[in-house]
């Protein structure tokens, strides 16, 4: 269990937080609300009621305790100790998506799938790649999220984020910097929302496209599995999958975690797995695929958290 007490306080931080209208969970369990269904508690875990009541929070949040934004957790792994701070999750109050002409704009909490359909049904073609990252838009724009071709560098034209202190943010797809998996937004900015361009074609097409996404990540992704999705980004000119895989590591298990048979680029919790376990396999393909090809993979899934024993 993660300890609750501040070494600068003998008030537990969630009593410490300004009064919110969202829910405040002390000692979350996270290992629920993640796609490895692995990992320690949030010391405090916050879900806004809406953008004003984050605002709220960061004004009054003392500047030395930890914020963590997480999604739906789905590229993400919480290590076994947990996390200290404040774990904020992003709820309904920022999920609602609409359409204006051939712009979609959409809250960090939008399921990056339900903005890829809500723009086809709209008849705004361009958005399909976004069916197939499995997370939210506050995560695409993080980390440029991409799939099939299309990336949010391609279809952003301005988000929206508060920053460490509360105060509004805007930036623009130049001031955003993004670059394959990476933007150049600070760290500290909370993304609340996006605003992207699509075109205009015809649903029906639109929706073909998106099967066709659809049925490509059933017949080649472990979907069903316990995973985290792409563990490592692709090297310039190279699939990380393919090294992976010369590199002798299709099925390799560590403990209860597994690299995927069906995609060398997925880990997955065969059942038992712990945060430590997966990520040592992570660190084990590395290595092997460095020994075997020269080549240093570099995490695409966020890890997050301290070990088994720094949290108690």
């Amino acid at each position: 269990m993660i300890a609750l007490l501040r070494p600068d306080s003998a008030i537990p931080l969630a009593d410490r937080l300004p009064k919110l209208r969202g829910r405040v969970t002390p000692n979350a369990p996270l290992s629920a609300i993640t796609w490895f269904a692995v990992g320690g508690p949030a010391e405090v875990l916050v879900r806004p009621a809406d953008e004003e009541d984050l605002a709220t929070l960061l004004a009054a949040l003392p500047p030395e305790v930890p914020v963590t934004v997480i999604g739906v957790g789905s590229n993400l792994l919480v290590r076994d100790g947990g996390v200290p701070g404040v774990v904020l999750r992003l709820g309904k109050g920022f999920a609602t998506i609409t359409t204006d002409g051939t712009q979609v704009t959409a809250g960090a909490a939008a399921l990056d799938l339900n903005t890829a359909l809500t723009a086809g049904d709209a008849g705004i073609a361009g958005l399909e790649f976004l069916s197939g990252v499995p997370g939210t838009i506050g995560g695409a724009l993080r980390m440029n999220a991409g799939a099939y071709g299309g990336d949010m560098a391609q279809v952003l034209v301005e988000a929206r984020a508060l920053d460490r202190k509360g105060n509004r943010r805007t930036a623009t797809l130049t001031e955003m910097g993004l670059t394959y998996r990476h933007s150049d937004a600070p760290a500290d900015w909370i993304f609340t929302g996006a605003r992207m361009q699509g075109r205009e074609a015809d649903p029906k097409t639109i929706g073909q496209h998106l099967a066709e996404i659809r049925a490509n990540r059933e017949a080649s992704q472990p979907i069903r599995a316990k995973t985290g999705g792409s563990t490592f980004k692709n090297p310039p000119g190279q699939k990380a999958w393919e090294l992976i895989d010369k590199a002798g590591c299709r099925g390799l298990r560590l403990g209860g975690a597994q690299v995927s048979e069906k995609h060398t680029n997925f880990l997955i919790n065969t059942g038992d797995a712990t945060a430590a376990e997966i990520e040592a396999l992570g660190e084990e393909v590395r290595r092997r695929v460095l020994e075997t090809s020269g080549v240093s993979l570099d995490w695409e899934i966020k890890r997050i958290g301290v070990s088994a024993g720094e949290g108690a």
